[in-house]
């Protein structure tokens, strides 16, 4: 994400937002365009230690309004096939739920 602040030069200002004009192809401006550029595990060096231990946190219950909130959310990234929903049996992490500077 690029912000534009205060703090920014007049200059600056005005050479990112030229930039972005001119590559506003290359940027992806919502979810539905990521969709086929996450990580290819394939063509990428992973550092992962296969002998690590599985880790199943015990399962983490929500309010209503955070439960709907979450619901939103991964419906939207399904829609857009930026996740898919998969089957693990052995690990499980719980939703993050972390607040947009807007309040949100």
């Amino acid at each position: 994400m690029t912000k534009i602040g205060m703090a920014m030069s007049p200059h600056a200002e005005e050479c990112l937002i030229q930039f972005h004009k001119e590559n506003k192809k290359v940027f992806a401006w919502n979810m539905t365009d990521l969709h086929g550029n996450s990580l290819d595990i394939n063509t990428h060096r992973l550092n992962v230690n296969t002998d690590a231990k599985l880790v199943k946190q015990k399962k983490k219950i929500f309010g209503a309004k955070r439960s709907q909130t979450i619901k939103e959310e991964v419906e939207k990234l399904l829609k857009a096939k930026y996740i898919r929903p998969v089957q693990y049996l052995e690990w499980l992490a719980n939703v993050v739920l972390v607040s947009k500077p807007n309040g949100k």
